[in-house]
């Protein structure tokens, strides 16, 4: 019996990770754009308030249990930006294109280190009500590149570095990248513990 879950986002990229993933435990991660739900209104000011907000609304419209990724880049020489406004940094319909040049620009005029993370927070609620939903999180730290590099990922991943690896996030192979990331982490931390969810 495979059981469904709403994943509210229609990011197809995480929607192809949380499927080969979770596959494993018999759970196929359908969009909540197979339901007509509109994107959640993300009102919070951490990635844990904005992950709720729309694991909740994709409850409340579906009736199915929903995942719901709050995750983004933070970047120390910005003070933590873009952080919860990663997707959105160069404006509401910012490409992954935009906001990777935006970031470039701020940079371009700091001297600071270019250390940074990605973060990322996982929601899991059985229903909208769910007063102990399931909150796992990952990071993963690395360094801004000063020009993209690589065709894998999206997102920041051309310019987030690895310095053990020598490589940007989008050098890697899939694989590679889920066993590092922060999604990757964050993940495991929800397959460890979802069973008892389901």
């Amino acid at each position: 019996m495979t059981q469904k879950i709403v994943l509210a986002s229609g990011n197809q990229g995480k929607l192809k990770e949380f499927n080969q993933v979770l596959g494993e435990l018999g759970v196929k991660v359908v969009p909540q754009s197979e339901f007509a739900v509109a994107d959640a209104d993300e009102t919070g000011l951490s990635f844990v308030e904005n992950a709720i907000i729309k694991a909740r609304h994709a409850c409340e419209i579906t009736g199915l249990p929903a995942l719901a990724d709050d995750s983004g880049l933070e970047v120390d020489a910005l003070l933590g930006a873009p952080g919860i406004y990663s997707a959105r940094f160069a404006g509401p319909n910012a490409t992954d294109s935009d906001n990777n040049q935006k970031l470039l620009q701020q940079l371009a005029v700091r001297d600071e280190p270019r250390t940074a993370r990605f973060r990322c927070v996982l929601v899991y609620m059985r229903h909208a009500k769910d007063p102990t939903p399931l909150i796992c999180q990952g990071s993963w730290e690395g360094e801004i590149l000063r020009k993209p590099s690589g065709d894998n990922g999206f997102g920041y991943d051309p310019l987030f570095y690895i310095p053990e690896l020598g490589k940007a996030s989008a050098e890697l192979p899939p694989a590679e990248k889920n066993s590092l990331s922060h999604r990757g982490k964050a993940v495991r931390q929800l397959i460890e513990n979802i069973a008892a969810y389901l």
